[in-house]
């Protein structure tokens, strides 16, 4: 049995997912089930390629965890001889999710 794979499109971000994984994506305002649209499907040998979205298919994911903070990130302004320096920390929240199947 061939392993189905396929890109789909998040966030402005494009992913390689197939059935079983989880991964974390940027925020959705969404606390059940999710579909996305596939541009692409991987079956085997088989390839289809949409235009931009294969119609008749879609891949359905669920949420695991909505609030999931990603790793800190530092900016710091230094300016040499002039007693200046700050430095900030950000983390941005994801969202978890587990995809479900792909038809």
């Amino acid at each position: 049995m061939s392993v189905k794979k396929a890109v789909i499109r998040t966030g402005s971000k494009q992913y390689l997912v197939q059935e079983g994984d989880i991964l974390e994506v940027e925020k959705l305002a969404v606390s059940e089930g999710l579909e996305f649209k596939p541009l692409l499907i991987i079956e085997g040998a088989n390839i289809s390629i949409g235009q931009p979205e294969i119609e008749k298919s879609v891949v359905k994911a669920s949420v695991v965890n909505q609030e999931v903070l990603d790793s800190k990130v530092l900016s710091i302004r230094y300016k040499a001889k002039k007693r200046v320096k700050t430095v900030r920390g950000h983390r941005q929240i994801k969202t978890q999710i587990k995809i479900e199947s792909i038809k």
